[in-house]
Formats: C-alpha cells, sequence, structure tokens
C-alpha cells in the first residue's frame, strides 16, 4: 500500500457495515455520523485478523459483533451483528479456507437475500471462484465454537506471517527456507511422526515427497497444519 505524504486524511481503519436497502448492502459512516451508502458489492484485499462475540454499546444498548479486518488500499473493518446471515456465512466462507488460501488477497462480497437478509460469498480474486460452503445443518451449528476456530486460524496464520517476515529481515533465501524446515522438525518430534508418516502427508497433500522441495508458502502451511495437531 503505497504512503501519501504531505496533508491528508487521519489514517485509521474504515467501518464498514452491513445493511440491507435499496439499492446497496453495505455503508460507512462519515465524520457527522451520516450513513455514505457502498454502491460496490465486492471488497478484494488480505484479511490480517478478526474479532468475534466482539461486545459494542449501540442506541438500542449493548450488542455483540464480528470485525473483519482487511488491507486494501488502506484498512477496513466490516462489521456485522454475531446472528446475522452475513457473520454466519462469513464464518462458514472463512472456516472452508485453507491457511495457504488466507495469505492471500481475497474478495469479500455481500448478497441480498430475502427481507432484509444480507449473505456474504469469499471469492478468489484470481481464479473468480467462490468458496463453496454447505448451510446443511446450519440449524445445529455451535456458531461461537466456530467463531472461535475461525479466529484462531486467522490469527494464528498472521503470526506466521509475521515470523516469516522477522526470519526474512537478516537472512537469504536458502536460510529461510532451512529455518521452516528446523520448524517442522521440531513439530515432527513432538507429534512423533516418522519419516514415513511425514511422506505420506507430503504427497497427499502437495504431491511432494520431501519438505525440501516445498514452496515457503507451503512449508509455512505444513509448519500450520502440524501447530494445529498439537493444539
Amino acid at each position: 500500500m503505497e504512503v501519501k505524504l504531505g496533508f491528508g486524511a487521519v489514517p485509521k481503519p474504515q467501518y464498514v457495515f452491513v445493511k440491507k436497502d435499496n439499492d446497496h448492502c453495505w455503508y460507512m459512516l462519515s465524520d457527522d455520523k451520516k450513513q455514505i451508502p457502498i454502491y460496490d458489492r465486492a471488497l478484494t484485499g488480505v484479511i490480517t485478523g478478526i474479532e468475534v462475540d466482539k461486545k459494542v454499546e449501540n442506541t438500542f444498548g449493548p450488542d455483540e459483533k464480528i470485525n473483519l479486518f482487511i488491507l486494501a488500499d488502506k484498512p477496513y473493518i466490516i462489521q456485522s451483528g454475531n446472528d446475522t446471515y452475513f457473520s454466519k456465512s462469513l464464518l462458514l466462507s472463512l472456516d472452508a479456507l485453507t491457511s495457504e488460501q488466507l495469505r492471500n488477497p481475497l474478495t469479500i462480497a455481500v448478497s441480498p437475500g430475502d427481507s432484509n437478509v444480507v449473505f456474504c460469498n469469499i471469492y478468489d480474486p484470481v481464479t473468480y471462484r467462490s468458496i463453496d460452503v454447505s448451510w446443511d445443518g446450519h440449524k445445529e451449528i455451535d456458531w461461537q465454537t466456530l467463531g472461535q476456530k475461525v479466529s484462531f486460524k486467522i490469527n494464528k496464520t498472521q503470526n506466521l506471517n509475521q515470523e516469516l517476515i522477522q526470519i526474512s529481515a537478516n537472512t537469504t533465501a536458502s536460510e529461510i527456507h532451512a529455518v521452516l524446515i528446523a520448524q517442522s522438525d521440531t513439530y515432527l518430534a513432538q507429534l512423533n511422526w516418522t519419516p514415513e508418516q511425514g511422506r505420506e502427508y507430503l504427497q497427499q497433500r502437495y504431491g511432494k515427497r520431501s519438505r525440501l522441495q516445498l514452496t515457503d508458502t507451503e512449508i509455512l502451511d505444513f509448519i500450520d497444519y502440524l501447530k494445529l495437531q498439537l493444539t
């Protein structure tokens, strides 16, 4: 994201709120709290974090929200109510994404439904494909647990990205890969995986027989998977 020098707006995240109207499904607030409609249906950027069960105060009293943090042309925070269809479809879509996909730009789109309902769809902006989710059995889903699971995955992915940035600041590409291999060695030992178990997983997941053949993104994804097994 390019930094503009000189006078300008205060560099703070822009909140985006979800609400179905005649010709738009979300809006921003001006400095004097007036609603500014957003007519575009989609926002593309990198997801940098999520807050679930965020307690906020509004004109009707305390409420719980989901805040999705996205870095695009500037930082955005999409806020929606915990019990809305938008939030539920957002969580289902995020749960279906892999850690590798979460490291790349994604498109968050609003889709109007019946009455005042707004759904969320997530797309891969490169392939134009949407993330398929199923609403089967959604009434039995523990949404609080799903929210915690998604939050853990997203925030863990961002921590891994920060680890890689810190490592890469003072090392070469080959040294970075060696450090990542060493990290995976530690987790494999803690899980008591045999070399054959590791090779079978790599072949099934990445179509490769050795960690040395993995890209940095793939080895990070592998480390992410190993960490998840430990928890």
